[in-house]
């Protein structure tokens, strides 16, 4: 599957993004290289180890020691976390990981997310995301972007992924098919996205890279005062 031309491009809506909080960083940790969220708590990949907070409090919960290079997933009851060149399936009450596939990216993987059955995979580099099957890692399809390509998120049927290329980062909302860009929120310069995930509601969650932060983002709304829809 590839981008549509410029010309079938529509253009994209542009917003600000409106930071409404910062976590971390986290002791013992310098970067966040993914994060998810479990319906509870959020999970940040600091390298070396899962370290999961509450939103509201801020407050750290707890840790898993586990290599974590890149993106974080949850399906509803496992893990999923990008670790050098595989995504080990993790259970969050033990820290044991339970299985492994190989990741796409074969060690150039960023984001992961997961919604439909499926793992949707970050390739920095190459601007795309891949779809793949949860249990064999096999090749379900491709997505370009336009842009270099790091967190990975779902939300009520839109597909968000985050971008960084030198001091400019964004968060963009793409048309599944085609991969052309909808909508996107500017983050503050020098600001990045190394992750992404949605609360599932009114906020995106995102990983800030060598800052060792995570930062929540304003998903923006309609003006019917609803979470914006496709």
């Amino acid at each position: 599957m590839t981008s549509n031309t410029s010309k079938d491009i529509p253009q994209a809506t542009v917003h600000a993004a409106e930071i409404v909080r910062e976590y971390g960083p986290f002791a013992g940790a310098d970067c966040v290289n993914g994060v998810t969220h479990d319906g509870s708590h959020v999970w940040a990949a600091t390298g070396a180890k899962l370290v999961a907070f509450n939103p509201e409090s801020g407050e750290q919960i707890r840790t898993l020691d586990h290599a974590c290079d890149a993106g974080t997933a949850f399906d509803g009851k496992f893990l999923y976390q990008i670790a050098e060149t595989r995504i080990d399936k993790i259970d969050p009450a033990t820290g044991g990981v339970v299985a492994s596939i190989p990741a796409p990216g074969k060690g150039n993987d960023s984001g992961l997310a997961w919604a439909e059955g499926s793992l949707w995979v970050g390739q920095y580099r190459d601007r795309k995301i891949y779809q793949i099957d949860p249990e064999t890692g096999a090749l379900r399809r491709t997505i370009e972007s336009n842009r270099f390509v790091t967190g990975v998120t779902w939300v009520d049927g839109e597909l968000w992924h985050g971008t960084w290329e030198g001091d400019d980062s964004d968060i963009r909302r793409i048309d599944p098919q085609s991969g052309a860009v909808l909508e996107q929120l500017k983050m503050p310069r020098g600001t990045g996205v190394s992750g992404l995930e949605s609360n599932g509601a009114d906020l995106f969650y995102c990983g800030g890279g060598g800052s060792g932060k995570v930062r929540a983002v304003r998903r923006r709304k309609s003006a019917s005062g609803s979470a914006h829809e496709t």
